[in-house]
């Protein structure tokens, strides 16, 4: 028993030391977006200030960099959910000794350092004379962002029954038919989470945006071209932003899924009650 109970201490302790690593930063540095000094830092603390939300607000050019960042990620978005479904589809029916090569192949461009993946864009494309912008930061990102959508929905397809599928084209379906009704159903979660994951990749994305973006400006090109020349706690600010957002985001989903098991259990409890009823009316 005493191993047991020093064990679980133990165990505590860890997870509890885990979790101040991850946290202690973040908060130190959201404490820092208020703290009325020039430099970004908590001590000495100089008083509560709320300037650097308002340098934040009046940088135009922070704000036109995070509107480039947000309509760059959906088309990230846009582009490397069909193209890492398809690719995940396509991995998932073949039967032959293509697969590991075809595979591989698709898997390379996640091994692939950033910086290669975004001079090869940018050389590739200027070869058919297509200037830098943000285009070529979009295709670029997609290049190996489609990767993880296709990992994501080939690990979803792994307990996808084939036999409904065969099932339903018996039956008479055509192959659209099952597609929209049967397998992207199924693949629904792993397609939104694919969704997700593809839209923050996007945004912190660094490396390929650097090479490919031309004259345009983006929130990770940006602040660390700050980062270089000196930057203020307004960074702090946007960062505790990020935080705030993301919390909200957490609860939502959270809340959502817990309102969705409640349903659940209410209509599995309402099912019980009238097969007892008909039971009872069936009884002699």
């Amino acid at each position: 028993m005493q191993k047991l109970t020093l064990g679980k201490i133990l165990a505590n302790g860890f997870l509890g030391l885990c979790m101040a690593y991850m946290v202690v930063p973040l908060i130190i540095m959201g404490g820092a977006g208020f703290n009325n000094s020039r430099f970004p830092s908590v001590y000495p603390w100089r008083g509560f200030t709320e300037r650097w939300f308002e340098d934040l607000w009046n940088d135009q050019r922070m704000l036109d960099a995070g509107i480039n960042t947000f309509f760059l990620a959906l088309a990230v978005v846009a582009m490397a959910v069909p193209i890492g479904t398809a690719a995940a589809l396509l991995l998932n029916s073949l039967q032959s000794r293509m697969r590991p090569l075809l595979f591989g192949i698709l898997i390379a461009p996640i091994l692939t350092p950033g910086v290669v993946v975004g001079i090869s864009t940018l050389l590739f494309w200027n070869e058919f004379n297509i200037p830098a912008g943000l285009h070529l930061s979009a295709l670029g990102q997609v290049s190996y962002i489609a990767t993880y959508v296709m990992l994501l929905v080939l690990a979803r397809l792994q307990s996808f029954d084939r036999g409904l599928e065969e099932a339903a084209l018996d039956l008479g379906a055509s192959h659209g038919q099952v597609m929209r009704r049967i397998v992207l159903p199924h693949l629904y979660p792993a397609i939104v989470l694919g969704a997700v994951l593809a839209f923050f990749q996007s945004v912190e994305n660094y490396n390929i945006t650097l090479f490919t973006r031309g004259n345009a400006q983006t929130l990770t090109v940006y602040i660390g071209s700050m980062v270089r020349t000196g930057f203020t706690p307004e960074i702090n600010a946007l960062g505790l932003l990020f935080i705030l957002i993301t919390i909200a985001g957490v609860v939502y989903v959270e809340i959502r899924r817990r309102r969705n098991v409640r349903r659940e259990l209410t209509l599995e409890a309402l099912a019980a009650i009238e097969e007892r009823r008909d039971l009872q009316g069936m009884a002699p």
